[in-house]
């Protein structure tokens, strides 16, 4: 575990890593999804992360696949819907305005740390995204710019969808209200997909990342006992769950007896004391 320490240096460091489980996802001959631009985002810090992790975070690749094979689905689905402004924050090496298949007319905004939208700027010169792709450098802690931000892409648009792909996990309860509530003050915020763990799980991945992540000043926080109803008050309600260890039994990405697991009752429902994560469609409360 020494040498992962030394690799992750920031939470920057956990999106590089994370483009390595879509890279290795991307060069298996049955892959699920294709990212041809993940190498090169993840870059060397990331080809260093990997090799220095444990065999258990590297059998542990089925969990990426399913999270970002569920983003695809409600990101596709939505935008097929009507969707016209995808937001996404802490966006990361994220590269579905490049990859997936969306409409010109569409326009994606990246939200992220300067340093970080900079550097991926940098990688990804000379590629043509598919649809109207905006960066905008913001450190999302800072609420007064992100409370602006949010105004100004509220009155811009028509039909929003938000995307928090690895991100509320860092933050605290109370932070992760206070965004729900910025975000259900927009009106035309109509759709937000987020990843969700169970408070059984959090304490598994602290227990085993716990010290490496906070000394990285990323620690892991959010898995609210509620779980998807912990959204409500707040302005959100969940209208579809889609839980990892489903979606990777389906996509024939488990081991054998996380596979046999997969089956029995109950197993895709989140539980807060099971270990359990998942994607979640959330839309304004008042449409329900």
């Amino acid at each position: 575990m020494g040498n992962t320490e030394s690799a992750i240096r920031g939470i920057a460091d956990t999106a590089r890593w994370v483009a390595i489980y879509r890279a290795l996802e991307t060069e298996r001959p049955d892959a699920v999804f294709r990212d041809p631009y993940a190498r090169r985002l993840a870059g060397k810090r990331g080809e260093d992360i990997m090799a220095a992790v444990p065999p258990s975070a590297r059998k542990a690749a089925w969990a990426f696949v399913a999270r970002t094979y569920n983003f695809d689905h409600f990101i596709q689905e939505q935008v097929r819907g009507g969707v016209t402004l995808v937001v996404n924050l802490a966006a990361g090496m994220d590269t579905r305005p490049y990859r997936l298949a969306l409409p010109r007319t569409l326009r994606w905004v990246e939200v992220d740390q300067p340093e970080l939208l900079a550097e991926k700027t940098a990688a990804m010169a000379g590629v043509e995204p598919v649809c109207a792709l905006e960066r905008i450098p913001l450190d999302l802690a800072d609420e007064a710019g992100r409370r602006a931000l949010f105004r100004r892409l509220d009155a811009e648009g028509r039909n929003t969808l938000v995307v928090t792909e690895g991100l509320l996990v860092y933050l605290t309860e109370e932070q992760v209200g206070a965004l729900a509530g910025d975000l259900a003050a927009c009106s035309t915020f109509r759709s937000w997909v987020t990843d969700l763990m169970s408070p059984a799980l959090l304490r598994i991945v602290q227990k085993d990342w716990g010290r490496t992540l906070r000394e990285a000043g990323a620690p892991l926080q959010f898995g609210p006992e509620a779980g998807p109803a912990f959204f409500p008050p707040f302005g959100w309600r969940a209208a579809e769950l889609r839980g990892a260890i489903t979606t990777a039994g389906q996509l024939n990405r488990l081991p054998l007896l996380l596979r046999v697991l997969s089956t029995l009752p109950g197993s895709g429902t989140f539980h807060p004391r099971r270990p359990w994560s998942g994607v979640c469609l959330l839309t304004r409360e008042h449409s329900a």
